[in-house]
């Protein structure tokens, strides 16, 4: 293997290990042994666990908010047209992918692991919320909405797609739950909540 695809086989066995052992319980042994590398050269890449949640995150998960920050400003559509598009870029490049376990794992062990905590809600977390809150001024403001909850509480946007994770994180194999049906219903009452008024009928 190449040194980038040496880096992503640890990533990947670090991912496995995580889920299947929670981060306490996995071992940098376990790892190396998932990539198929030694333990000497897992060191080369990560100096510890904490460093391989890191590139994770990095991953996993910064380029999705790269790309979604770069999207909503040049976005022309209606605001629902817009979240429309971000629920299927988390869908697509999150929940229906591997990705979806470092959401877990921070439900799971975050309250264990404060450092672990404040990193994922620095990298991930405000940045989300900064966007989301972007997103539901910018319909404010062209009119499509009258409230400004979702400006002073962006969670309200994404509280679905957590629901979908840990939902099916506990009763996936029984009662498995559409997260793309289930989003895509929350956006239409969220946006009836926040008084939703057709394009035709908004101010530009």
């Amino acid at each position: 293997m190449d040194k980038e695809a040496r880096r992503r086989a640890i990533l990947d066995a670090a991912l496995a290990a995580f889920s299947a052992q929670g981060f306490a319980a996995a071992r940098l042994d376990d790892v190396a042994r998932g990539a198929g590398v030694a333990k000497g050269t897992l060191y080369l890449y990560f100096a510890d666990k904490e460093a391989l949640f890191r590139g994770l995150v990095e991953e996993m998960i910064t380029p999705v908010l790269l790309d979604a920050d770069a999207f909503v400003p040049l976005f022309a559509g209606t605001t629902r047209e817009l979240l429309d598009a971000l629920l299927e870029m988390l869908i697509e490049r999150i929940l229906d992918r591997p990705a979806q376990a470092i959401i877990r794992l921070m439900i799971s062990e975050g309250p264990r692991f404060p450092e672990l905590a404040a990193y994922y809600h620095r990298e991930v977390v405000a940045r989300a919320i900064a966007l989301l809150r972007q997103v539901a001024r910018r319909a404010r403001e062209r009119g499509e909405i009258t409230s400004d909850a979702a400006e002073r509480f962006p969670q309200l946007i994404i509280a679905p797609a957590i629901l979908a994770v840990v939902w099916n994180a506990l009763f996936g194999a029984i009662d498995p739950l559409d997260p793309r049906a289930l989003l895509r219903a929350h956006r239409d009452l969220l946006l009836a909540g926040l008084g939703w008024k057709d394009p035709c009928e908004a101010r530009p």
